[in-house]
């Protein structure tokens, strides 16, 4: 398995994270996708997290207050320690045959249309390039939608 160097958070203090996702100033979704700063998390669990620390996944990283930092540390947590859980129940010792980031379960990942669990709005969607964002503008934007930067400049 290739090691990009990234921080794993689950083993790391809350000192240590905040250091490394204010280390240059970029997007949560950019940063916490981005395996040389942090291991493991990946475009489909970003955006469980972010869904789960209500923040949006367009804040710069250099912008956050500590309170945000410190629910974007936890929610990390939570969200990676649930999903391991799931995941080793589903398939116990065995590897599993059908891997796929989307998962029923999931809050807004892969649920463009759908109910948000939370507050019932529309879960919304951003794409760019081979990627996108989904998220709930209720609960992570203050309601206002972003700009999907695959329709710019048509």
């Amino acid at each position: 398995m290739l090691d990009a160097g990234g921080l794993e958070v689950l083993e790391s203090s809350l000192d240590e994270f905040a250091s490394v996702l204010q280390s240059s100033n970029h997007t949560l979704k950019r940063a916490l996708t981005d395996p040389r700063l942090f291991s493991g998390i990946g475009n489909a669990y970003s955006d469980e997290i972010l869904h789960r620390a209500r923040l949006s996944p367009v804040a710069m990283t250099q912008k956050l207050a500590p309170a945000d930092i410190r629910k974007l540390y936890e929610a990390i947590r939570e969200t990676l320690t649930e999903w391991v859980d799931r995941l080793r129940s589903e398939t116990g010792e065995a590897f599993p045959e059908k891997v796929t980031a989307f998962r029923p379960a999931m809050a807004v990942h892969g649920r463009y249309g759908q109910p948000c669990p939370r507050c019932g709005a529309k879960v919304q969607r951003i794409r760019y390039a081979s990627n996108e964002t989904n998220y709930c503008a209720p609960c992570q934007t203050g309601g206002r939608l972003l700009a999907d930067r695959a329709f710019r400049g048509c």
